[in-house]
């Protein structure tokens, strides 16, 4: 997933069709100079659809759309035929895209399954033809009825990673090294914060041929739930994340109040982000002889599994695998 190309946020406006108007006509035929009302109703306007597409990771595509206009239906025709409709407008999204209304910030609907469909702007009736309301005390109505205009607004829509894990930590804590070294993804890495820019998913093998999916998300700082730093505009990837892996650097000052910020931002966030299962990896403990590992573990925050890892050398992968498989599986 490379960086330019990851687009989790855009803004269009949705126009559905209007619906085609009701058809006034009179039947008329040789021998039939008075016949009865047969004019045809008007053909329904297009919706504009979302559909849930696995195959997309990005909202990319929609980028340069600023406007996504459905078919208007056609009119109705003589003989009591009815118009056609107008042409859909289908919008494909990844999972875990959420449609808001862009005045309001109102959440619409959450697109999460593969093939889902949700009519975001429903296009407009059609007219009723004059044969529709011919009755026993008015056979030949002189009227037909126009179509529903169709409905324009605004829509804003925000991808939200969908993830078996999702890796919270400080900018530098080691969070690309891990995925670049337990998956085939390739996030930027180097050393300096804000590396990474834009989440990565990677798809992470584990003993047979069972795998499961990883988020790298963009580094959090003191402040992030209040718009510092990166602030909201990746937190919420986390909230699809069925684990949060936390990780903290060996060389940290304080592992337990690094810990404890961490936990704090998503709170002030979303509190419900605390109900998720929570892991704790102490990354670079390649630093650590057996004496400072032991002084760090009695200051660890108490009730969370740990594991301390290195992804340079290895140590602890394995281990870090086997406790996210057991919790995921829990």
């Amino acid at each position: 997933m490379a960086s330019p190309n990851f687009i989790d946020h855009v803004k269009f406006c949705s126009r559905s069709g209007a619906g085609g108007a009701g058809f006034l006509h009179f039947h008329r035929e040789k021998f039939v100079p008075k016949g009865g009302p047969d004019g045809g109703d008007g053909g329904r306007g297009g919706h504009v659809i979302l559909r849930g597409n696995s195959q997309l990771w990005t909202l990319l595509h929609l980028k340069y759309r600023k406007h996504i206009i459905a078919e208007n239906g056609k009119p109705g025709e003589a003989q009591n035929c009815t118009g056609a409709e107008g042409k859909d407008e289908i919008v494909e999204v990844p999972l875990g895209t959420v449609a808001k209304h862009a005045e309001t910030g109102e959440t619409i609907v959450e697109i999460t399954e593969h093939g889902q469909e949700f009519i975001l702007t429903p296009g407009g009736r059609g007219g009723k033809g004059n044969a529709f309301f011919a009755t026993s005390t008015r056979q030949a109505p002189n009227f037909a009825q126009p179509g529903e205009p169709g409905k324009e607004e605004w829509i804003v829509l925000e991808l939200k990673l969908l993830a078996d894990v999702g890796l919270v930590g400080f900018p530098n804590a080691g969070k690309s090294t891990l995925l670049s070294v337990v998956s085939a993804a390739k996030p930027k890495i180097a050393d300096y914060p804000f590396t990474t820019l834009t989440p990565n998913l990677g798809v992470v093998s584990y003993r047979d041929n069972q795998s499961f999916v990883m988020a790298d998300i963009p580094g959090i700082i003191e402040g992030a739930a209040e718009g510092k730093g990166l602030g909201i505009r990746f937190l919420r990837h986390i909230e699809r994340n069925s684990m949060l892996l936390f990780m903290v650097p060996a060389d940290s000052k304080d592992i337990a109040k690094e810990y404890e910020i961490l936990l704090g931002e998503l709170r002030k966030y979303n509190p419900e982000l605390l109900d998720k299962k929570r892991l704790l990896a102490i990354s670079k403990s390649d630093l650590l002889d057996e004496e400072l590992r032991l002084a760090i573990e009695r200051e660890l925050p108490a009730g969370i599994p740990f594991v301390f890892i290195s992804a340079v050398t290895g140590k602890g992968i394995t281990e870090l695998k086997d406790l996210i498989w057991k919790n995921l599986h829990a």
